[in-house]
């Protein structure tokens, strides 16, 4: 990949800039605030390349010299803050089993800190066998080096304005939706019980339109084993489940909740698990050979090839020592954890045994997700799957390495696990992001370190913003199955299940043979999609269903009727010459409805926290419902239901005819 001739840095071209590095701390915090309540509310978050991209171009225009390079350092600092708010899948956790009251900023802050910056250094390494020397499509950056690449021309600044103003149309309506379900006018979601046999189960569509974004970003693939996954849960295992039980006094729907949160949901979780597990052992071939040609492309460098401007990484010696400090801050984070704890002068081999679990599968984790990111797509990376089997590993081998335990001892190894596990996770997700992004750095002649940098500074940012947004949502509205959890309480599925299993290892009441169960599920999914695959027709992703089934139905239902409609969107736009202009504007007003209900999610928090703590606050509701209208009582119920769905269906039609008009004008 050398090339002399072009070894000499370009002058006059501006890149790594103070002003791109303020905008993309403002993107950053716009973008992680959605993705960090996305993540709570339904186990998804979205890429954030592309919609970074189009503003930043949207916005440096106005300013002189600006570069393509320059824009795509915004979308990387962006990205990569967008990206660590992932954090979510795990750290909720804490709260979930009573350890931590709130998320102590500090310490949440250096956890998201070192293990982002780890995240980065891992992946430098990789960059040459991932990225440059194999022939991994990397969807996503690919399609980010696109947009950066039109936005460079005079019809692309058109097209960029353009899609800005798509965003902000779904943005709008997104959130003005969520405003008008908080006030109570419209139903939130629709509740419709259903006797099956001597059992039943509840159909729940939740109105939401991040759901309809997220399902238009994931595909019709992705969508449809959703609704597999759905079908096992709600429609075959529940009437099972519940057979005999719905004639006592308790209501239906409050019986049919209970079993899934504590049955259903555990079979789930076993399909997750395994589905991850064959994940990683189909790609470890790759990831190893990736790693031997990456060693292979350092020794060349040092024995004096002459390498371009856009090959350079962060010095290797840089890196390595970097990991090396970062194990320092690491080991003092949990020796603090364990202060003043049951632990407190019992937990130097545990410690000793996370620092190096922390050093030696970071490497193994960033390699993985690298590569998943490198053959699916950050979106569709599997990363709660790697964030289970992380967890399950530590919980394993700490049990081992500190012996019996019981009491207080074992609830404190519980939120120790899940601490450990937070780091690797954080190293998890950056990885998951960077290659990504150093993807689209190649393909628009980024410099790769002043990129990587960008990296760093992207996830300073992110953990800097990602501990006050995660107190304002859990005391806005709280984790399900947390101390003091209300009925609107974020259901953080990944927390949850991770607190369950981690549990599970230190001898809790986990019902092993329901995650068997769902195991068996997996398997027999698993042997469908090879099956599948070799037909070349069709997939059913694995870790798709058990999403599905893991879910509740008022989080699952709506994404695949999101990806069918992304779906059809883009055989209109098939059908054009632009085609792929077309399709990024469809995407980009998708990201919009994600954008817009998850900022308004973040305001609502606020407004709750602020009219629990200041008495006086003029609010038209209680403190439980700041924003509910008094004069609408529970008689109003169905009609808001009906109101509702007619609303949500009227608005999603009206936003798309108007995406294609504007696409088609457009072109």
């Amino acid at each position: 990949m050398s090339s002399p001739a072009s070894a000499a840095p370009r002058s006059g071209v501006h890149e790594l800039t103070v002003r791109g590095i303020a905008l993309g701390a403002v993107i950053t915090l716009v973008f992680t605030a959605a993705n960090a309540y996305l993540g709570l509310k339904v186990g998804l978050t979205f890429a954030t390349s592309i919609p970074a991209a189009v503003i930043s171009m949207a916005l440096l225009r106005y300013f002189a010299n600006h570069s393509i390079i320059e824009n795509n350092i915004v979308q990387t600092i962006a990205s990569a803050a967008g990206t660590l708010s992932a954090i979510v899948f795990i750290l909720p956790g804490l709260v979930m089993i009573g350890w931590w009251q709130g998320f102590p900023y500090w310490t949440t802050t250096l956890v998201c800190l070192v293990g982002g910056v780890l995240g980065v250094m891992y992946s430098i390494p990789l960059r040459r066998a991932l990225v440059t020397g194999s022939d991994l499509p990397f969807p996503e950056g690919v399609a980010a080096a696109e947009v950066l690449k039109v936005g460079d021309t005079a019809e692309g600044a058109q097209e960029n304005k353009t899609g800005l103003r798509l965003i902000l149309l779904g943005s709008l309506a997104s959130a003005g939706y969520a405003l008008l379900g908080k006030m109570k006018v419209v139903a939130e979601s629709i509740s419709i019980p259903v006797k099956i046999g001597s059992g039943g189960t509840i159909v729940v569509p939740g109105l939401s339109f991040a759901l309809i974004g997220v399902g238009h970003l994931v595909g019709v693939t992705v969508g449809i084993a959703m609704i597999v996954g759905l079908v096992i849960s709600y429609f075959v295992l529940l009437p099972i489940w519940t057979s005999g039980e719905l004639g006592g006094g308790e209501a239906f729907s409050d019986v049919v909740n209970g079993i899934f949160k504590n049955d259903i949901r555990l079979i789930g979780a076993g399909a997750i698990a395994v589905a991850a597990v064959w994940t990683l052992v189909k790609i470890l071939g790759p990831v190893l050979r990736g790693v031997a040609e990456s060693i292979a492309s350092a020794r060349k460098r040092r024995d004096g090839e002459l390498v371009d401007i856009t090959e350079r990484d962060i010095p290797f010696p840089y890196v390595a020592g970097i990991v090396l400090v970062s194990m320092v801050p690491i080991g003092v984070l949990l020796w603090l954890f364990t202060t003043d704890t049951p632990l407190d002068g019992k937990a130097g081999g545990i410690i000793t045994l996370s620092v190096l679990f922390v050093l030696v599968l970071g490497l193994l984790v960033a390699s993985v997700c690298g590569y998943m990111a490198g053959l699916i797509g950050a979106s569709n990376s599997p990363i709660s799957g790697v964030g289970i089997l992380v967890v399950l590993a530590a919980a394993l081998l700490i049990r081992a390495v500190y012996g019996p335990s019981s009491g207080d001892e074992t609830i404190a190894l519980v939120a120790y696990t899940l601490f450990t596990g937070a780091i690797v996770f954080g190293i998890a997700t950056i990885s998951n992001d960077n290659l990504q992004d150093l993807k689209t750095g190649q393909l628009v002649g980024a410099t790769p370190w002043k990129q990587q940098v960008a990296l760093v500074i992207g996830v300073a940012f992110g953990s800097a913003i990602i501990p006050p947004v995660l107190g304002v949502l859990q005391k806005g509205f709280g984790f399900a199955g947390a101390p003091g959890a209300g009925d609107n309480a974020l259901a953080a599925p990944q927390a949850s299940l991770l607190a369950k299993l981690s549990e599970g290892v230190f001898g809790g009441d986990l019902d092993w043979g329901l995650i068997g169960l769902g195991a068996l599920i997996g398997v027999v999914v698993i042997v469908i999609d090879e099956t599948l695959a070799r037909s070349g027709k069709f997939r059913l992703p694995p870790l798709a269903v058990g999403m599905g089934m893991y879910l509740p139905m008022s989080v699952t239902l709506m994404i695949p009727i999101g990806a069918a409609i992304g779906y059809y969107y883009n055989r209109w736009a098939d059908r054009s010459d632009n085609a792929e202009g077309r399709k990024r504007l469809g995407t980009l007003m998708a990201t919009g409805l994600i954008v817009g209900e998850s900022l308004f999610g973040v305001l609502y928090a606020g407004i709750v926290v602020l009219a629990d703590r200041v008495p006086d606050l003029p609010i038209i509701g209680g403190k439980e419902e700041p924003l509910a209208l008094p004069f609408i009582g529970e008689g109003y119920l169905h009609w808001g239901e009906a109101l509702g769905a007619i609303l949500f269906a009227a608005i999603v039609y009206a936003l798309y005819t108007r995406t294609k008009k504007v696409a088609a004008a457009e072109a």
